[in-house]
């Protein structure tokens, strides 16, 4: 488990911003599922920041197989695995 005293819990709001500057997405929401997920692997005490769902449509996905576009996805969310972030649903639009 990452000590969230070291990095800042990832947030919604620093989720899009990521995925909005690497994937210019047509359709974006971040949904933080993280409080449903108490108890389960990964999760923490504060109730956020570990578990989260992206819907996203991004003319980047274009011509790419499903594998490819959650690729794309889990990329340009690889700097918050280092802060705690546990588990990403995505769905592509």
């Amino acid at each position: 488990m990452t000590d969230a005293t070291t990095f800042p819990l990832p947030t919604v709001a620093a989720l899009e911003a990521a995925l909005r500057a690497t994937l210019a997405p047509t359709q974006l929401e971040v949904i933080d599922e993280s409080a449903s997920h108490a108890g389960h692997a990964g999760a923490n005490a504060e109730g956020y920041g570990t578990h989260f769902r992206v819907r996203i449509a991004s003319p980047l996905f274009d011509g790419k197989p499903r594998v490819a576009r959650h690729r794309l996805v889990y990329d340009a969310l690889q700097v918050f695995i280092a802060q705690g972030l546990h588990a990403i649903a995505i769905e592509v639009l």
